[in-house]
């Protein structure tokens, strides 16, 4: 066994020397036969031993059992554990979670606590190949994909081990027999109430009795052959979701051109990487929910659909925007969201107002050089101004006369018609003149303000972005 574990750690580069390694210790077979094996090779890996136990607070003295148990064995070993007692009904009541998951999070929350507070390395669990092949089953009979069907995997994150996932759970109380070790036994894991346990004790043997004897072992081959296929489509798609994505604040944006030039399964992938970038998680997200991202992204600007997670995914003139719900409702508000403040502006002076430099110029019309008019730097009638020279954002209501066309068209319209993104719509700056609009910073200036033959003074303003 523990040459066996060894060489499995080798394998796949699991521990280095030095590290400081936590033990998830429950104090059934499994978890005991991680902590003896480790303990056995401590000297041999050079490893720092710690073990972690918590107490779900569900099976009344049982549970206390197991802790003091596990006490008991840490300190025999001259191995320090950390023990915590957490109310695991109530917090999966109060978070919408089933009883198993919020076990789950309460444990990983403990174990990476620990982790940072003693500059630990790794946390070893003790899923064994039965646990993958259960794994496997329940994947595959729920309906899964290359990557479902790569089961557990022997390290994840860099950081989670699992260094007997090569032994059998036949094994792995063989060794705790030959040893000594007594376990706990969790008499839950041996009743038929929950899906894994039925798949446990009645469908694995059936399957060992009627079909093939080493099922488990040939499940766990099936796993294993998956991870570096799996492995192979990762890098492809890495490099896909590069070309087509980035994140941007709050955002991941998928490019329009992605869903038109790449293989349907591919882009799936594209998808799942850019959810994970979002929410640096992929739970709940199923593949009906990756084909209305595929049918949001092939559809009209404007359609939109509610993921799971709070995550939005929003096609904006052909990409497709994916947000968190707060985060897209703050993005798209109405116009009550819109920037209130109007600054003023004075003639030959230089304002700074957050990262925008606005400067002012009256040149006499003979000193203008018009070719100098880019994006930000636009040249205005000056005899024909009026009223007080402002920057603002977008009110309700507002009008704009573009350049070249007779006639006013709405605001609202002119964002539509230049494709400005809605969520950008609040934050683009308005040089006004009065009441008019002399300019959409960054994309029209005003038919009434264009400078003419008969213009005699000339209004420059330059706009420059993240200057203060």
């Amino acid at each position: 066994m523990i040459d066996k574990v060894l060489n499995y750690i080798e394998k796949y580069n699991m521990i280095q020397k030095g590290d400081k390694i936590l033990v998830a210790l429950s104090g059934g077979p499994d978890s005991v036969c991680l902590l003896h094996v480790l303990y056995s090779l401590r000297k041999t890996l050079n490893i720092e031993l710690y073990a972690a136990h918590v107490n779900h607070c569900l099976r009344g003295k049982d549970a206390d059992d197991d802790e003091q148990y596990v006490k008991d064995l840490c300190n025999g070993l001259g191995i320090r554990v950390f023990t915590q007692k957490f109310n695991v009904e109530k917090y999966g009541e109060e978070k919408g979670l089933s009883c198993e998951m919020a076990g789950r999070e309460v444990r990983y929350n403990y174990f990476n606590e620990l982790r940072k507070k003693y500059n630990i390395q790794k946390i070893a669990l003790a899923h064994n190949a039965n646990d993958q092949a259960e794994t496997l089953l329940m994947r595959i009979m729920r309906g899964t994909g290359v990557e479902g069907l790569c089961g557990i995997r022997p390290v994840r994150d860099e950081i989670y081990i699992r260094p007997i996932l090569g032994r059998t759970r036949k094994e792995i109380e063989s060794y705790c027999e030959n040893i000594g070790l007594k376990p706990r036994i969790d008499k839950t894991n041996l009743e038929c109430i929950y899906s894994r346990n039925k798949v446990r004790l009645e469908i694995i043997p059936y399957m060992e009795e009627n079909f093939n004897k080493d099922v488990v072992a040939a499940l766990n081959r099936l796993g294993e052959i998956m991870q570096g296929e799996n492995e192979l489509l990762k890098e492809i798609s890495k490099e896909c979701y590069e070309k087509y994505c980035y994140k941007e604040q709050n955002r991941v944006i998928i490019r329009k051109e992605a869903f038109h030039n790449e293989n349907e399964n591919l882009l799936a992938r594209v998808i799942r990487n850019a959810l994970y970038k979002l929410k640096g998680n992929m739970y709940n997200f199923e593949k009906n929910h990756i084909s209305s991202v595929i049918e949001i992204g092939r559809n009209s600007t404007g359609t939109r659909t509610i993921l799971p997670n709070d995550v939005v995914a929003y096609n904006n003139y052909g990409d497709v925007y994916l947000y968190s719900k707060e985060d897209f409702e703050n993005s798209f508000g109405n116009n009550s969201n819109c920037k209130q403040k109007e600054i003023f502006l004075r003639d030959g002076n230089v304002v700074c107002i957050s990262d925008i430099k606005i400067s002012l110029e009256i040149i006499p019309k003979e000193e203008v050089n018009l070719t100098e008019s880019s994006t930000y730097t636009k040249f205005f009638n000056y005899d024909n101004i009026n009223g007080d020279k402002k920057l603002r954002y977008r009110q309700e209501g507002d009008m704009f006369n573009p350049l070249g066309m007779k006639g006013n068209k709405s605001l609202k319209k002119m964002f539509v018609d230049m494709k400005v993104p809605r969520e950008k719509r609040n934050e683009v700056p308005l040089v006004c003149f009065g009441e008019d609009i002399a300019w959409i910073v960054g994309y029209r200036v005003s038919e009434k303000y264009k400078v003419t033959d008969k213009t005699k003074q000339v209004l420059k303003i330059k706009i420059e972005r993240g200057k203060s």
